[in-house]
């Protein structure tokens, strides 16, 4: 029989993650790479194993993802609302838990558009009274 295999999509500022899990040893594999050597700030691992954590799922899962678009924060924000989205596909009973928590909604948070006339968003360019 074959093993089955949970499938979502997480999204963060520009970047999409498609996070596929099955049963494992725990391994998380980010576009080919290890979790360590393609996140290599800590905080960012942490950010990314904490709904597998707080789903006490720890050590029990693999994880494979496809990450592309945006930075390095944003890319994590969206592997862990994917993890977070496979996690309530496999047991819609951990929903409640990963909704408290947030890491079911989706950051609407996106970049703001620079203004014409000015030198960004917000920054305008040196005002001169002479």
């Amino acid at each position: 029989m074959a093993e089955i295999t949970y499938t979502a999509t997480g999204r963060r500022k520009s970047s999409v993650a498609r996070v596929k899990m099955l049963p494992g040893s725990g391994q998380i594999n980010v576009n080919e790479k290890t979790l360590e050597t393609y996140f290599p700030r800590e905080t960012l691992r942490m950010m990314i194993k904490q709904p597998i954590e707080l789903c006490g799922l720890t050590g029990k899962y693999d994880i494979t993802a496809t990450v592309e678009g945006g930075g390095m924060t944003g890319q994590a924000g969206a592997l862990r609302h994917g993890i977070s989205r496979a996690l309530t596909r496999m047991d819609n009973d951990l929903r409640p838990r990963l909704k408290k928590e947030g890491f079911l909604t989706r950051d609407p948070r996106l970049k703001e558009r620079k203004k014409y006339g000015q030198k960004g968003a917000r920054k305008r360019f040196q005002f001169s009274k002479r």
